[in-house]
């Protein structure tokens, strides 16, 4: 090792000689996450901290270079392209259009009325139908929104988290339709309430009763579903929101925490559930920092589950992640720019072994996408994984001596982050105290302060921009759609046995009194076509409404 140090003194004099020509190049170089980056790395940076652990191959413990042994080289990651918008008519003509394309797998967005549990005739939501996502206040909405899809034949994933339970049983209901049994459906719902106390604000009740549905869900899937992932531990909103790097995995795994304490508290054995826990992260611009993200967070979340909570079964200990390429990074300056930022965000993710992904459009600054933007998206994963050469190999990148001392430091500053929010008395606990609101929102602040001052660059924005740029054709949703969901409505519910709603939702409010699993509460209330917002105020009546303080 001595003749190694002294190579590397001399290398250090050379460069310092040679970079001093360069004055505009002496800066310090750091991540987002304010890690230093040196300027070579070798043997000397690599930590021999849990050495043997790093000796580990893919497929095995603690998964730092993959939760499978074959990773691509057994099957690609599943091109999940989000999609929805309008009406269920219209998003179940763009999921045609996509998986004609070559996509594996379906992820849903849902406008902001169902997000928070209103109907579309709702006065509050008035100038929202259809807006960011497609708009199910129905069982009949979500009959159209898959119809001629065979659910037991694709995967299908949906962004929803304080209805989640409402949407999962409209799901199930749907398949029983087509004679798909619950058993044979495979997808994901996000179902991650603390994450939208924290960075996103599409919460409906307070957190306890929230938490209750959370292990609801979890007990009834274990049992009747069990091969639909019950939970998304989304990391991506702390991330739009403003975090770091590492604030997006440590505020996500310490959620994750309290979701599997809370479980456990339910008496859920774990090994019962935490298989089918799954995260969803984001992808940024800072290509090995973003890398390094995701190998740390596997390792990280290992540890926790093996060692904090004693899981046997090593399913258990998998961190298996969605990876959606980063909104916030995209410009509506030049928004072809954003179809290379997308590139290297999704070569970034599947380096870091993502199980799936979605690959924005380059319109997303602007409007929804539209059919054009959505189908170059789809072809920059389907080229990375035909033409790049980058799926061959397992782990192409492992071994690096920068990626492995950065997978390192991540670590470590995310461990100070889960032993910080620990000390407060766990995730709600800090989130009730405005701790990780506030520390996203710094880091939001100096973002912004980086890109005014020019320190951060953003191509076509502050710097290369373009004067006097062309407009893309953008995406419309029909403005006449509130009034048309409502007309539906209306002969939804003159069609509809009223009276057997009645009593199933009477029933769901007794239930919810009580302590009692209330997912076959729900689903009964759907299969009477009850609407979204029908049983979502059923809940509220008992629940409550979460009104957040000011920190």
């Amino acid at each position: 090792m001595s003749e190694l140090k002294e190579k590397l003194e001399a290398y250090k004099k050379r460069a310092e000689k040679a970079v001093s020509r360069f004055p505009e190049r002496q800066e310090r170089f750091a991540t987002s996450s304010e890690i230093d980056v040196e300027r070579l790395y070798s043997p000397e940076d690599l930590s021999d901290f849990d050495y043997l652990e790093k000796l580990a191959f893919p497929g095995e413990y603690p998964y730092t270079r993959g939760i499978q042994p074959t990773m691509y080289r057994g099957r690609y990651w599943t091109m999940r392209q989000y999609a929805g918008f309008g009406s269920a008519e219209e998003t179940n003509e763009r999921f045609r259009y996509l998986l004609e394309q070559g996509q594996t797998g379906l992820s849903t967005a849902f406008d902001l009325p169902t997000q928070i549990g209103y109907d579309a005739d709702d006065p509050m939501s008035r100038g929202e139908v259809g807006k960011v996502g497609v708009s199910i206040s129905s069982l009949a909405d979500m009959e159209t929104l898959f119809q001629g899809i065979p659910l037991d034949q694709v995967s299908t994933s949906m962004t929803i988290n304080a209805p989640a339970a409402i949407l999962l049983a409209m799901y199930i209901v749907v398949a029983e339709k087509q004679g798909v049994s619950p058993d044979k459906l495979t997808g994901t719902i996000q179902n991650d309430i603390l994450k939208e106390y924290v960075a996103r604000g599409t919460y409906i009740y307070p957190p306890q009763p929230s938490m209750r549905l959370i292990t609801n869900i979890f007990e009834y899937c274990a049992e009747h579903v069990p091969n639909w992932n019950t939970i998304s531990i989304s990391g991506y909103h702390i991330r739009e929101a403003g975090s770091t790097a590492v604030q997006e995995v440590a505020f996500t795994l310490s959620n994750a925490i309290s979701y599997v304490q809370a479980a456990i508290e339910a008496e859920l054995p774990v090994d019962k559930f935490a298989p089918r826990l799954s995260f969803f992260f984001n992808a940024h611009n800072n290509f090995f920092e973003e890398i390094a993200k995701f190998r740390a967070a596997r390792r990280i979340w290992a540890k926790i589950m093996r060692h904090r909570f004693q899981a046997q079964d090593p399913k258990s200990w998998q961190l298996r992640f969605h990876t959606q390429t980063g909104g916030s990074t995209l410009t509506a300056q030049q928004p072809d720019n954003n179809i290379v930022r997308v590139t290297l965000q999704a070569l970034a993710a599947l380096l870091g072994g993502t199980q799936s992904l979605h690959t924005n459009s380059r319109d997303e600054a602007l409007a929804l996408p539209t059919e054009e933007s959505a189908r170059i998206a789809l072809r920059t994963q389907q080229i990375i994984a035909y033409e790049s050469g980058v799926a061959d190999t397992v782990d192409p990148l492992g071994g690096s001596y920068f990626l492995e001392a950065l997978t390192d430091r991540m670590e470590e500053k995310v461990w100070e982050y889960i032993e910080k929010i620990d000390e407060m008395g766990g995730a709600v606990a800090a989130i009730e105290q405005g701790y990780m609101q506030r520390e996203i929102q710094q880091a939001a602040y100096q973002t912004q302060l980086n890109i005014e001052s020019g320190k951060q660059i953003v191509i076509g924005m502050n710097k290369f921009a373009v004067d006097n740029e062309t407009p893309p054709e953008l995406l419309r949703v029909n403005p006449e759609l509130g009034r048309i969901q409502a007309e539906r409505l209306a002969k939804l519910r003159s069609q509809r046995n009223n009276e057997e709603v009645e009593k199933r939702l009477q029933a769901l409010e007794k239930a919810a009194e009580g302590d009692a699993n209330l997912m076959p509460y729900i689903l009964d209330a759907v299969r009477a076509y009850a609407t979204t917002g029908e049983i979502a105020n059923t809940l509220r009546a008992v629940f409550g409404e979460y009104r957040p303080s000011l920190f």
